[in-house]
């Protein structure tokens, strides 16, 4: 169980593959992957890009600013976007892209005030993101502008550990993800209980715990069904296999082995954790690949089907 970013993943899947093992990988990601070897306990991105696109687009309007991370997770989040903003006749105002840990943003965040875009999607990650936010808040500030209602930011991987290393700009970002610590259900308040008991009151839980923390349940629910710990039986097992988590039951999808779950978009909060300002009423079947079979992007009342 474990890696964190998709570079990471796609370096030791090969070796997943090789070995007969099987990766059990709890952190959201941009899609375009199916594997034998993975069971994908995080967002797909029809569970987490998708959703947060329709709420951008509908609620902020159609001149966007994308910053990124120079990696896989950036380029296909952004591509999804933009070519949602494209078929919906809107403007990517600017795209750019910077190595990771890059902290050098006062240019870029000149260029956006400049343009005045009606939201900006982040897809930096690490102290890029937190450097970047902190910059875009003061700027604004400087030049009269209410960036969380002017220019607000929106992101599909901030999480409750990252916002207290924003500092004074930690509220007023929109986050999609399915999962936030102040999800409304009797399992999460018993799951917050254990978590601060183990871990003290002043951390909050994030999508990647809480996804890790269902994982290590569906892998003994599964070596439990299949009466076995060997990777086929296991394997076999786990195929449609459900679990109440605390954002709700999540259910192993038969074909593709990522997980059907509740999309969610949260503001952030001065306290470290999100209002859910909007949510799914049913669990999202994943579709890893954006095929549109039975769903398509509705923004603005008009039904876009992209097939990749």
């Amino acid at each position: 169980m474990g890696c964190y970013t998709s570079s990471s993943r796609k370096e030791v899947l090969p070796l997943f593959e090789k070995a007969d093992a099987l990766l059990w990988y709890p952190s959201h990601y941009e899609g375009f992957e199916t594997s034998e070897n993975v069971v994908y306990v995080g967002a797909a991105p029809n569970q987490h890009i998708v959703p947060l696109t329709q709420h951008l687009l509908t609620e902020f309007g159609l001149r966007g600013w994308m910053v990124g991370s120079n990696y896989i997770w950036a380029w296909e989040n952004n591509r999804i976007l933009r070519e949602a903003l494209t078929a919906s006749q809107g403007t990517v105002l600017g795209e750019r892209y910077f190595t990771i840990g890059e902290t050098d943003f006062e240019a870029i965040v000149a260029q956006i005030i400049a343009d005045r875009p009606d939201f900006v999607f982040t897809t930096l990650i690490g102290q890029s993101g937190f450097v970047f936010l902190n910059l875009l808040r003061n700027a604004c500030k400087a030049a009269g502008i209410e960036q969380s209602e002017e220019i607000p930011t929106a992101s599909c991987s901030l999480s409750e550990a990252e916002l207290p290393l924003i500092g004074d700009a930690i509220e007023g970002h929109l986050s999609s993800s399915v999962y936030f610590s102040t999800v409304n259900s009797a399992e999460n308040d018993r799951f917050i209980a254990r978590w601060k008991a183990q871990f003290g009151g002043e951390t909050h839980a994030s999508a990647d715990a809480e996804n890790a923390y269902a994982a290590v349940h569906l892998l003994a629910k599964a070596a439990e069904r299949a009466g076995s710990a060997s990777f086929n039986d296991v394997r076999d097992a786990v195929r449609g296999l459900t679990f109440d988590a605390p954002q709700g039951r999540i259910k192993v999808d038969e074909e593709n082995l990522h997980c059907w779950m509740r999309p969610r978009i949260g503001r952030s909060r001065a306290d470290g954790t999100f209002d859910i300002i909007q949510e799914s009423p049913v669990a999202v079947r994943p579709d890893p690949y954006l095929t549109w079979s039975n769903d398509s992007l509705d923004v603005r009342g008009a039904k876009l089907r992209l097939v990749k």
